[in-house]
């Protein structure tokens, strides 16, 4: 059973929003997603009057409004490992591709630092609870699916509910629109405090009245966009009525800040309402086989690409594929899945027994609620949450960060390529020459944004961090030649040196199977008893092919 899912319940796109009058405003779900981080002291109860005064004393500290990682860690009184962390992730989540924290390379991140308007809203950002999990529609569909319950399920963690949530119901990812509103909603609540944040006190008019530069009011960025063109949007400011018109060579006049404040809760209202009767009418409203084609066809061009529900076969996809250059991939159940493009986002979501290969992720990628996965990637970061009995093979430039309640990981160096791997890495920012594999850093074993309650004391403790995968156990991955009939590119080995015990346990495996061959070719052996030898081999082969399931990748090769 293969079922490929494509975002289709965000909005419809928009058309530019400097020439649509009425244009729909869209949180930027990327802070949300890839941008939280369990960090104690970057959890405020109050915060507003927590942030102003943090955000007074870093302006302090700021040279051209800009600080690095030591009166990050001096701000927030946390150590200097967590806030080249605080640096790093707000680098992956920013909304100017040009801003030069996310050009820095990686020994100038903290001299460079962050502009303290984005940092502030990084900080408040951290607020958020996610969405619950859903169950699925189809439970009794699923149970065909996901696997009986392994020797953890029967270990409720006294840190965290998650096994207990886990053994009621199998988590499934929220849909596209229903985040897409929750976040929203949460914007709605906080938006007042976030201009408060932005805003600049006008000289004698008292603490009740401020106004909000043009500047300012572009790191709404940060939070809220336009359109469906992802990242890269046009000027925030000119799909305003109190923006659109500025001379870009003239200093703009700064705006009431209840003016913006009050215009965005309109964006937003508004937003809520189309993206609820669009579910509606979804929930309500029959659907063809042609409208979904049609769906489909332009869903990555609107938002990331979905692949959900993938059973029992493998899945390619390249560039041409996706076309978002984000991708979620939810729910796949004993699969092997290809996604050899250069992408921005990348997450895995409550996937067991499969092994996914992600081609570059110049971004983040993201690995949560997953069992018994193998998870190749070449990526600039990765976050691993509540998973258990998985191995990550990673060329990592950051080091990986480990959340939640996690239980027997394993990493191992990078260990694949295939032809236009190292020309994807260098069109999305991956340097092969950094892997910091062997460094990862875990945080708190509960993870304080989600929406569970969790016992006392809980988010004090620690996750439980990854081992190293044995180098006498650690393999290469072949990938299948998917590209055949397509020029191939210039990769024609890993990208990412291997570490000395790695290499030579390759090299050795590598001599002894040439001494095998060598010796049996020089073996004199009868014609009947070569034959024998031949089929044992098969044998063994076919009996290894069966064990392991990769069968199916034969199969699925040949189907192609």
């Amino acid at each position: 059973m293969t079922e490929e899912v494509i975002d289709q319940s965000s909005p419809p796109p928009d058309p530019d929003p400097i020439q649509n009058p009425n244009p729909l405003i869209h949180p930027r779900r990327v802070p949300f997603e890839h941008g939280l981080l369990p960090i104690p002291n970057l959890l405020f109860t109050d915060p507003i009057q927590t942030l102003a005064p943090i955000k007074q004393k870093l302006t302090s500290s700021a040279s051209n409004n800009r600080v690095g990682s030591s009166a990050v860690s001096e701000a927030l009184s946390i150590s200097s490992d967590h806030a080249r962390l605080v640096l790093e992730t707000l680098a992956s989540v920013l909304h100017s591709e040009t801003d030069p924290l996310v050009v820095a390379k990686p020994e100038e991140v903290d001299s460079i630092g962050a502009d303290v308007r984005d940092l502030v809203l990084f900080m408040y950002v951290q607020s958020y609870k996610r969405l619950m999990p859903r169950t699925h529609k189809d439970s009794a569909a699923v149970a065909d699916v996901w696997p009986s319950a392994s020797a953890f399920d029967g270990y409720l963690s006294a840190l965290s509910p998650i096994q207990l949530v886990r053994s009621n119901s199998r988590r499934f990812m929220p849909s596209p629109a229903d985040e897409e509103v929750h976040q929203l909603s949460y914007l709605q609540k906080h938006i007042a405090n976030v201009i408060y944040l932005l805003a600049d006190p006008v000289e004698g008019e008292g603490d009740e009245s401020s106004v909000l530069s043009l500047e300012s009011f572009e790191h709404i960025r940060f939070l809220l966009h336009f359109g469906d063109k992802g990242s890269d949007v046009p000027s925030l400011s000119q799909a305003t009525p109190f923006f659109k018109n500025s001379n870009p060579d003239m200093p703009s006049v700064p705006v009431p800040a209840s003016e913006v404040h009050d215009w965005l809760l309109k964006k937003i209202a508004s937003a809520m309402e189309c993206i609820s009767d669009r579910i509606s009418g979804k929930e309500n409203g029959p659907s063809n086989a042609s409208d979904q084609d049609a769906a489909t066809a332009d869903a990555c061009d609107r938002g990331p690409c979905i692949i959900e529900g993938v059973s029992k076969t493998s899945l390619f996809k390249q560039a041409s594929d996706l076309k978002g250059r984000s991708v979620k991939v939810a729910n796949c159940h004993d699969s092997v899945i290809y996604l050899l493009a250069p992408l921005r986002y990348a997450t895995v979501y409550g996937c067991s027994d499969s092994t996914i290969v992600l081609g570059a992720a110049g971004k983040a990628v993201r690995v949560e609620h997953c069992e018994r996965v193998h998870v190749i990637a070449a990526t600039k970061r990765i976050c691993i949450a509540n998973c258990r009995e998985c191995v990550f093979f990673l060329g990592v430039n950051q080091r990986p960060l480990i959340v939640g309640d996690n239980h027997k990981l394993q990493v191992a160096p990078y260990n694949t390529f295939y032809s236009h791997l190292e020309e994807h890495m260098t069109e999305v920012g991956i340097v092969p020459t950094i892997n910091r594999w062997n460094e990862p850093l875990a945080l708190g074993a509960v993870d304080p944004h989600d929406s569970l309650s969790h016992p006392t004391g809980a988010s004090d403790k620690q996750s439980e961090s990854a081992s190293f995968v044995d180098p006498n156990q650690f393999t290469n991955f072949l990938i299948p030649n998917w590209f055949a009939g397509e020029a191939l590119g210039s990769t024609k080995d890993n990208p990412f040196p291997l570490p000395d015990a790695y290499l030579a346990v390759q090299q050795s495996s590598l001599k002894n199977l040439e001494e095998t061959r060598q010796s049996l070719r020089e073996t004199p052996l009868e014609e009947n008893r070569k034959r024998e030898l031949t089929t044992a081999f098969h044998m063994h082969f076919k009996d290894w092919l069966y064990a392991t399931g990769n069968v199916r990748q034969l199969y699925c090769l040949q189907g192609d």
